[in-house]
């Protein structure tokens, strides 16, 4: 059973220790090798800079996903993949069809404020992200008033976005001073179109 975080507007679960400790290692060390970590361009501001991140991209039968002037192509599902796909999506009771994997190096990687809202994603997504490796801070901001909340994700948890939460509220995982390691976080979607 999880814990809501009580935010108006929102409808987000968090489940601490989806998976144990001693599991969580296993598969971060078992992601760190296996995915097929890239880091791509980002045009901001009239200037091509890299993502301050590695990612990468799974999921069935090369389903696009365009964010930030950017395609990306699924390459097909890891067995280690797959296996955490599926318990997540029966945990969620939703038929999650991709994975967008994300590798935050140290305290300088991260992902600037935005919504999982894009066209592909429906009118109300559910955004399940696991996460393994290093605890950092992931902030949350409502679009109108602005509001903000601020959680610590713990390794081997698991967070649940529904309902019209990318719709009224905005998320990032910001660069810190302090020296962080490595974490990798898999936000698992249904592309519909």
């Amino acid at each position: 059973m999880g814990l809501k975080i009580l935010l108006p507007d929102a409808d987000i679960t968090y489940i601490e220790n989806f998976y144990a400790k001693d599991d969580a290692d296993k598969l971060y060390q078992q992601l760190t090798q296996t995915l097929a970590w890239r880091q791509d361009d980002i045009r901001m501001f009239g200037k091509t800079m890299k993502i301050p991140r590695l990612q990468a991209w799974y999921g069935d039968n090369n389903l696009r996903y365009r964010y930030s002037n950017m395609t990306l192509v699924a390459m097909p599902w890891t067995a280690s993949l797959l296996s955490l796909k599926t318990k997540v999506s029966d945990y969620c009771q939703h038929d999650f069809n991709a994975v967008l994997a994300n590798m935050y190096r140290n305290q300088h990687d991260s992902v600037g404020w935005h919504s999982d809202n894009e066209p592909e994603l429906g009118e109300m997504p559910v955004i399940a992200s696991l996460s393994f490796g290093a605890k950092r801070d992931f902030q949350l901001k409502h679009i109108k008033t602005q509001e903000k909340k601020n959680l610590i994700l713990d390794s081997g948890s698991l967070l649940i976005m529904q309902g019209e939460t990318q719709n009224y509220w905005q998320h990032c995982l910001p660069k810190r001073a302090r020296t962080i390691m490595p974490r990798i976080n898999l936000t698992f979607r249904k592309i519909t179109r």
